[in-house]
């Protein structure tokens, strides 16, 4: 278990960046460069999220319930500005949005290991920034207080600089290392609060991602429109033969006079949306802090990961074979969730497993009950009260 000031995971960490790196200096065939993207991802993520402290936000059932409906009317929104309106604009406004998050989020990823590199005397000294006003559309209805540490505000200047490479030349690379970075705080930082909850989210994402893939175009539309970071890219040829086929490509179109533009280099690209990454990898996440919790006496987390790496597996080698854009929840779900199910059976522990939440989600719980206990006693107090006035009055009478 991790203790304060602890960097989670270093080797898996640059592992994880090496393989980020990898394609400049070697060619990965794609799939199995998929595969171990999203492995690792998922693996460092988790071990982000084990803390002293609770994660930062919790899903309730009712939020699992909803979530699916909410992503689906986010993406036909998203459909239908891609349709309607010039692609450049919608693209611009997405990636700037999203680009100015990813300065936060980089930060967040670094920092455990850049923070013990500064004296003791700056790691938490608070530098008072102006505050950024209130932007509802944005989803900032109360002005924004910046009070980074020193660690913070020096790292938030290569974070700054990668996004704006990022938005200036729409790099493979910086749309790779903002997009994981995405993917490591999302699964830090959210937790599912319990396997109900999880088991709910993972049901409604699945019957979503077969619908929006297979029964309509929009999913597959989006995620080719979309250039910002939220997918990973990965070269389906070496770098440099992209480089020479879309030298080519430009120099044959402009040869000829009204001949079809180029293929861009994004066709030359295979891709993973960060939601394949994030929405399984917070279910893997919370099977080991079950198990960092009952102190390894169980291993549902070596099962849940390995259920994900198959189920992600299985995904390339179905789209391979069939040479179509497949929904990868399809296949990791179910893989997760029934590895999972079949496991804690054998043990004797399915229902134990499935009703388990976070002692966060308890404490909150009974906090609760007892504020309710507490209301409920102070109304019949005053109930009491109440009604021995009338029956004093009545006698009065």
């Amino acid at each position: 278990m991790l203790h304060a000031g602890q960097a989670p995971a270093p080797k898996a960490h640059a592992l994880l960046l090496a393989l980020a790196l990898s394609p400049l200096l070697v060619h990965l065939p794609y799939s199995a460069s998929i595969v171990l993207h999203a492995a690792l991802a998922v693996y460092v993520g988790a071990w982000r999220s084990v803390k002293p402290e609770p994660p930062q936000e919790s899903m309730s059932d009712g939020d699992a319930y909803r979530f699916p409906l909410v992503g689906s009317c986010v993406l036909f929104g998203l459909f239908l500005c891609f349709k309607f309106l010039p692609k450049s604009l919608v693209n611009a406004l997405l990636a700037a949005y999203v680009v100015s998050l990813g300065a936060f989020v980089v930060v967040s990823t670094v920092l455990p290991f850049c923070e013990p590199l500064f004296p003791p005397a700056l790691r938490d000294r608070v530098v008072a920034l102006p505050t950024i006003p209130a932007i509802p559309f944005l989803g900032f209805p109360e002005p924004t207080v910046l009070e980074p540490t020193v660690p913070e505000l020096v790292l938030a200047g290569p974070s700054i600089a990668l996004g704006t490479w990022y938005f200036v030349t729409k790099s493979w690379l910086a749309n790779n290392l903002l997009g994981l970075a995405f993917s490591l705080v999302g699964i830090e930082a959210l937790s599912l609060g319990s396997t109900r909850t999880g088991a709910i989210l993972l049901a409604g994402l699945f019957v979503y991602d077969v619908f929006w893939v297979f029964c309509t175009p929009v999913m597959v539309s989006v995620a080719r429109n979309f250039e910002a970071p939220i997918k990973l890219l990965f070269p389906r040829i070496s770098l440099g033969a992209i480089r020479k086929a879309t030298a080519a490509a430009a120099k044959a179109a402009a040869a000829k006079a009204g001949a079809a533009a180029p293929a861009s280099a994004a066709s030359h690209f295979a891709m993973l949306g960060l939601g394949d990454i994030v929405i399984p990898g917070l279910f893997v996440a919370l099977m080991l802090r079950h198990d960092v919790e009952r102190r390894f006496a169980s291993s549902y987390f070596p099962t849940a990961f390995w259920a994900y790496v198959g189920g992600v597996a299985t995904t390339i080698v179905v789209m391979n074979v069939f040479k179509a854009a497949q929904p990868a929840l399809l296949y990791i779900v179910p893989s997760v969730l029934g590895a999972l199910a079949a496991h804690s059976a054998l043990k004797g522990e399915f229902w134990a497993l499935f009703r388990w939440k976070e002692a966060h989600v308890l404490a909150e719980e009974r906090e609760a009950a007892e504020e309710e206990a507490r209301a409920a006693k102070e109304a019949a107090k005053a109930g009491g009260k109440g009604g021995g006035g009338g029956s004093s009055s009545k006698k009065t009478k």
